[in-house]
């Protein structure tokens, strides 16, 4: 009957039974939910080495606390919520780096990459995660889930839990200051740069 149960049809299905605590529904929801995981980490945290303990952390917390999910918003809003706040514990506990714009990616490139656009994606992470990482996390976050993920304001406010006038605020901000440091360091840097350009962990 268990295994029959583990091919599951709906989200709120395997939600329900993970709140059960059973074990092959939160292995069938790791899978299937991992990659989206993973990819708000890596666009939150940059390319950052610790980017599989983040991950692991999220799923831990997930399953401490998916009882308290009642389906008020959608399971992916959730999942973003949780990811998010783990990224900012993060972010909270990083140390600054002397050189800012120092750290370069260290994902793989996808094999249909050439050298050129290798390096220039490269560069392009480089000196946008270099910005982002002066940044405070509050307003690091909204701008990476506005600039990057397309998020509404309300949207975001959902995922951070505060209202959408806040968001706008953090938002207008961060705005400012990414493109006030990346003109004072002459880093002709556009949104779209970052946008897609940059490497994805893979599943």
């Amino acid at each position: 009957m268990q295994l029959a149960r583990a091919t599951t049809t709906t989200s709120g299905e395997l939600v329900l039974r993970c709140q059960q605590q059973e074990r092959t529904a939160q292995a069938e929801f790791y899978k299937k939910y991992r990659q989206d995981v993973a990819r708000t980490l890596y666009k939150v945290l940059g390319p950052d080495s610790d980017l599989e303990d983040a991950l692991q952390d999220v799923f831990v917390e997930v399953f401490r606390s998916i009882d308290k999910f009642k389906g008020q918003s959608k399971i992916t809003t959730w999942l973003y919520r949780v990811s998010v706040n783990v990224a900012l514990q993060k972010l909270r506990r990083r140390k600054r780096r002397p050189e800012g714009y120092a750290s370069a990616p260290k994902e793989e490139l996808p094999d249909h990459e050439t050298p050129m656009r290798a390096l220039q994606r490269k560069e392009s992470a480089r000196l946008v995660y270099g910005i982002l990482d002066t940044i405070a996390p509050k307003k690091r976050t909204v701008f990476i889930l506005s600039e990057i993920f397309g998020m509404s304001a309300k949207e975001i406010s959902e995922v951070v839990e505060t209202n959408p006038l806040t968001v706008r605020t953090r938002l207008h901000y961060a705005r400012k200051e990414f493109f006030k440091k990346a003109l004072a360091s002459d880093i002709p840097i556009a949104l779209g740069a970052f946008d897609g350009d940059l490497a994805e962990p893979e599943a």
